[in-house]
């Protein structure tokens, strides 16, 4: 199989590596970044295409020649590019995280014949397919609570965090408003609210804030709750929110200096540099699921935790490794033949398949990510 990462990045590199030590796939890598991929090629064996992805009529035309395509570009792309692989009728897997709704794009993919996995990272993404493993096993589901983050494993000042994905994907959680849903309404909350301070027993407390990272599974699982949070070092918010109330995330052109800019552009130019993960610096993933509903007249609580740390070995960030790597074994379901949904699928639907979240997890377990699942029955 012929396979093509779109992104050479923070998780496009790690995924391009996974998937060419797989004897059966023959891997190539586009990016603009000659850097990123001359990096890369030194590391697996991967051809590379250096080329600009932003125009989504190249991308279809660069794609007609694989098999399969793995979509890790920045999310404010993510959509016209999900549709330009589509309209080249090649099954993909997608990591960007995009706003626009996906499902605008299953008439055309069900037309096309393609199999368009998205949102296939860590949440949404492995944590939603658990999700929808248990709403399959359940009668009801009554409410879903998601906290997940991604830390770096030293705290600094003053920010307590480096981007251990896209960045300015990162910015977007602190902006776009989150929505839940609540004693079954839909409910919108501006990003960072509701802070809350919740205690990790491998990692002290963490703060919690709403984000809009429930994604699809307002619509699929049919929960009259549901919520999903981003965790942070307690502090973090704060900063965050001052930041945006002043503007600094602004995305209307404002003059200085005679010279039109958008606040967000120059306020990533100054945080980026401070937010990268320095050669050596490690990083965590930490997540935790609890789903509730009923089987047989019974309530039960599904609970799931995940908390996974840096590959200081092969140097791949642990978000690369949850996010990248629930990816790769997608890819491969497809490959063989074990998920064949036509249209667009979010990760819940392959919990709703029977035997594919226990393909993922064999894969991620091989690869030393361990979701601890617990079943409890409640009063």
């Amino acid at each position: 199989m012929n396979i093509i990462v779109l992104g050479a990045g923070l998780v496009g590199g790690p995924m391009a590596r996974d998937l060419a030590a797989d004897s059966r796939f023959q891997v190539t890598v586009a990016d603009r970044d000659e850097d990123a991929l001359l990096e890369l090629k030194s590391l697996a064996n991967v051809e590379g295409i250096i080329t600009d992805l932003s125009q989504p009529a190249d991308v279809t035309e660069l794609v007609r020649d694989y098999d399969l395509v793995i979509d890790a570009v920045p999310g404010f792309m993510g959509y016209r590019t999900l549709e330009a692989i589509i309209k080249a009728g090649r099954n993909v897997v997608d990591i960007a995280f995009f706003a626009e709704d996906p499902f605008g794009l299953d008439e055309l993919a069900k037309e096309m014949g393609v199999t368009a996995i998205m949102d296939c990272g860590v949440f949404p993404g492995m944590g939603s397919a658990l999700i929808g493993r248990v709403a399959r096993k359940l009668d009801s589901v009554d409410s879903v609570l998601v906290h997940v983050g991604g830390l770096p494993e030293v705290r600094q000042w003053p920010w307590e965090y480096k981007a251990v994905f896209s960045p300015i994907d990162v910015i977007e959680e602190y902006t776009r408003p989150a929505r839940y849903v609540e004693n079954g309404q839909p409910v919108i909350r501006p990003a960072l609210s509701d802070a809350e301070l919740i205690d990790f027993p491998d990692l002290g407390t963490l703060e919690a804030f709403n984000t809009d990272g429930l994604r699809t599974l307002g619509q699929t699982i049919g929960a009259p709750n549901m919520k999903e949070k981003t965790l942070r070092y307690p502090g973090h918010i704060d900063k965050m929110a001052v930041l945006r109330e002043c503007g600094f995330f602004g995305d209307e052109e404002i003059e200085i200096g005679g010279q039109l800019i958008r606040p967000v552009d120059m306020t990533a130019k100054l945080l980026f540099p401070m937010w990268k993960l320095q050669e050596g610096e490690g990083d965590l993933t930490v997540m935790q699921i609890c789903v509730e509903g009923e089987k047989n007249g019974q309530r039960l609580r599904y609970v799931y935790d995940l908390l996974d740390r840096y590959d200081h070995e092969n140097q791949v960030t642990s978000m690369a490794r949850t996010t990248g790597y629930t990816a790769t074994m997608a890819a491969r379901m497809i490959h063989e033949g074990l998920y064949t949904h036509k249209g667009i699928s979010p990760p819940e639907y392959m919990g709703g398949e029977f035997g594919c979240v226990d393909y993922l997890l064999k894969g991620l377990e091989a690869r030393g990510i361990f979701y601890r699942e617990r079943v409890e029955v409640l009063a």
